[in-house]
């Protein structure tokens, strides 16, 4: 095998959860390969070729490092491509790194500023004998 379906090697890749979205995907014609825009799924894709499409919010380029035979687990469509350009960090500016722990300042407030609070709902549901 020299070549394969690009529609079918971007499904064995597992960058689509199903090959009519692929297909769909490269009838939109927001796909290069080797910087020529592709908008047939049937379009012939060789290794070494690259790539370049958005993708969640970024842009990928990926060099084909080789054509699939099904569509595996991720380790196995990991090797079919080599990432040219990483996508950058998914973590939003401001945002704090998943491992650091929240501060509890935020969730204090002034006792009776605001919407009730459970506890605070509980205590009047008491006074007025309810």
């Amino acid at each position: 095998m020299d070549a394969q379906r690009l529609d079918k090697w971007l499904w064995y890749a597992r960058f689509f959860k199903s090959r009519s979205l692929a297909t769909k995907f490269c009838a939109s014609s927001r796909l290069r390969v080797n910087g020529a825009v592709v908008s047939k799924a049937h379009h012939r894709l060789k290794v070494d070729d690259v790539l370049t499409f958005p993708k969640a919010r970024h842009i990928r380029v990926v060099r084909v490092a080789g054509l699939g035979a099904r569509r595996g687990p991720a380790k196995e469509a990991q090797a079919l491509y080599d990432d040219l350009q990483s996508p950058p960090s998914l973590s939003r500016p401001g945002k704090k790194p998943p491992g650091e722990p929240r501060s509890l300042v935020a969730a204090k407030r002034k006792r009776g500023a605001g919407r009730p609070t459970k506890r605070e709902r509980r205590e009047t549901d008491r006074l007025r004998g309810e």
